[in-house]
């Protein structure tokens, strides 16, 4: 890429037209559209929106790994996400694997530390309760304290076993002992839906909160549980996380028609659902969140400024003079009629469908 480049004639989600001008890796003007002036000149004539990069707060990017795994930029800035958070395909043993391999990756990668030392190696982590080992656990903490940015557990039956609630008692403690947030994957019981949510706090992450499965957030009405409400009033964080069975289109509804608002859109992508579906890529599920009749700044706000507040990483939701560029380029098509798939098999169909058309990753231009 050019050393100067400018962005010319791109949409604000406010409605506004501009230039940014991107130097150094940085954005050194956000000027009136078609007025800036620059070495390399790309004109998307107002037909293109841009936002901060995209940040995908649950994906699963330890290649090695099997299901769950796959390369960062193929699951990053290729699909117009400039960040991406690791949710616990690794701990204490291969976690400082996954660090390096960020470091050679393009996207920017942050990470939850699995609480079982072993990570995804196996999908069944927390059914040994002696691989949850605190001393490890805080070792790798410290060691990767830039990267890691909270503790990751996966609490449905499949994976814990005949322990139940045990092991997210354990994560408690280790949450305490780190100072570093959960986030609790929530899934088939036992244990019991109500045991999970009493143990959640201020900052913690729910991840598959719009599942649909029987031990899921709503009640047989499909009405939010009162512990649910009460989650939400401690600040419990609300991530969608849809992967190949962990996203209803009837939960979602019911979700949209008691008030209960998503704080981030993430895929929970890994190789299988990018490349057979449902998830696909972000702009896949941010579609499916337009057509329940969310609006695009929402939507967009569900994977930029909500999710950098979360990581306290501010500039990641901004587009501000000064700041290393990170943006997402995006178009709204109406020309066909696409067929959405949740991760129950229901089908919706849509006319709007995004469109990834380029990001601009640390400064660098790449189309997509």
């Amino acid at each position: 890429m050019a050393d100067n480049v400018v962005l010319r004639n791109l949409k604000m989600l406010d409605g506004t037209s501009v230039d940014i001008v991107v130097e150094n890796r940085r954005i050194i003007d956000i000027a009136s559209s078609g007025t800036a002036t620059g070495e390399h000149i790309i004109d998307y004539k107002n037909k293109v929106y841009v936002s901060s990069g995209w940040i995908d707060m649950h994906v699963h990017a330890f290649p090695e790994f099997d299901p769950y795994g796959d390369d960062i930029d193929e699951i990053g800035y290729k699909t117009g996400v400039t960040t991406i958070v690791d949710a616990g395909s690794t701990g204490a043993d291969r976690i400082h694997d996954l660090a390096g391999n960020s470091k050679k990756s393009k996207t920017n990668v942050f990470a939850f530390l699995n609480i079982s030392r072993i990570g995804l190696k196996r999908v069944d982590e927390l059914s040994d309760l002696s691989l949850l080992n605190k001393e490890g656990l805080k070792r790798a903490a410290k060691e990767n304290n830039d990267f890691i940015v909270g503790l990751k557990a996966r609490i449905s039956n499949s994976v814990v076993g005949g322990n139940d609630i045990e092991p997210l008692k354990i994560a408690r403690e280790f949450s305490k002992e780190t100072n570093l947030p959960l986030m609790v994957h929530i899934g088939s019981g036992p244990p019991d839906i109500n045991d999970v949510l009493e143990l959640l706090e201020k900052k913690d992450v729910i991840t598959h909160f719009l599942n649909g499965k029987s031990n899921n957030l709503f009640d047989e009405e499909g009405k939010p549980l009162p512990k649910f409400l009460k989650a939400m009033e401690r600040g419990v964080h609300l991530d969608v996380g849809h992967g190949n069975a962990s996203f209803s289109f009837k939960t979602a509804e019911q979700a949209k028609k008691h008030g209960i608002h998503f704080n981030t859109i993430s895929t929970d992508i890994y190789r299988k659902n990018r490349l057979y579906g449902p998830v696909y890529n972000m702009a896949s599920v941010l579609n499916k969140f337009l057509c329940l009749g969310y609006s695009l700044k929402e939507v967009i706000d569900a994977v930029t400024v909500h999710a950098a507040a979360w990581l306290n990483k501010p500039e990641l939701g901004r587009i501000s003079k000064g700041d290393i560029a990170n943006l997402t380029l995006f178009s709204i098509e109406e020309d066909e009629t696409i067929d959405l798939v949740d991760s129950e098999g229901e089908h919706r169909k849509t006319d709007q469908r995004v469109e990834v058309k380029g990001v601009v990753i640390n400064g660098e231009y790449n189309e997509c």
